[in-house]
């Protein structure tokens, strides 16, 4: 390419210039909705302290907990643990 060229031969810039027009052999573009990540956020009470993994709000309390991170269940003893509690010192040195 060279100058102001935007396309590297006349083969390429007709090429695009056929794809950019030719709507009726190419099916649209759907773009996927965004998806929920409740489902595995790790949330903590602030009265408390009681954790829970996918649920807002507190079964003793009955307040609203706050977003601790992405996790799961721990596989030893079943409570849920987010990633930042596990790599919380390597993220956070990382990060610097």
């Amino acid at each position: 390419m060279s100058g102001r060229r935007t396309y590297c031969s006349d083969a390429c810039r007709a090429l695009a210039y056929r794809r950019r027009h030719d709507i009726g052999g190419i099916l649209p573009v759907t773009v996927p909705g965004s998806k929920s990540h409740r489902g595995f956020t790790v949330y903590e009470c602030r009265c408390c302290g009681e954790r829970s993994l996918g649920e807002q709000r507190c079964l003793e309390c009955n307040t609203f907990m706050a977003r601790v991170g992405i996790g799961g269940y721990c596989p030893s003893c079943d409570e849920p643990i987010s990633i930042i509690d596990l790599l919380g010192e390597e993220l956070t040195q990382a990060r610097k």
